[in-house]
């Protein structure tokens, strides 16, 4: 996809898969370690309307702030292009809404949180 890999997105979960990077990106994305603070991650079943089968429970990754220095949730800083920003907001729309946040390494990124009305 055309342009700079200027946004950074915290990456957490399905978006760090190489096969996900490829179908979304088209491209293995260059990433960067860092860490969450102040939120602890948690996996719940649910539907992921993503999947080849809609229907099928899978186990999906909640993220939930609180606040504490003493929950971190490690990730990646992945480097994309504005278009590759909007494709990664397609394929995460179902379930989750993007925010923005200051990671460890003291850098804003976007990050992927869930839906209150998405099923778990």
């Amino acid at each position: 996809m055309p342009g700079s890999a200027d946004q950074l997105l915290f990456a957490y979960g399905t978006l760090l898969r190489p096969t996900t990077q490829l179908d979304v990106f088209g491209r293995l994305v260059h990433a960067d370690d860092d860490i969450l603070p102040g939120y602890a991650l948690r996996y719940c079943d649910g539907e992921d309307p993503r999947a080849a089968d809609p229907t099928a429970h899978t186990v999906l990754p909640l993220l939930r702030p609180t606040g504490s220095e003493l929950d971190k949730v490690p990730g990646q800083l992945l480097h994309l292009s504005p278009d590759e920003l909007d494709a990664a907001d397609e394929f995460q729309v179902p379930l989750y809404r993007r925010a923005r946040v200051t990671v460890a390494s003291g850098r804003r990124a976007w990050l992927y949180l869930r839906r209150p009305e998405a099923t778990a």
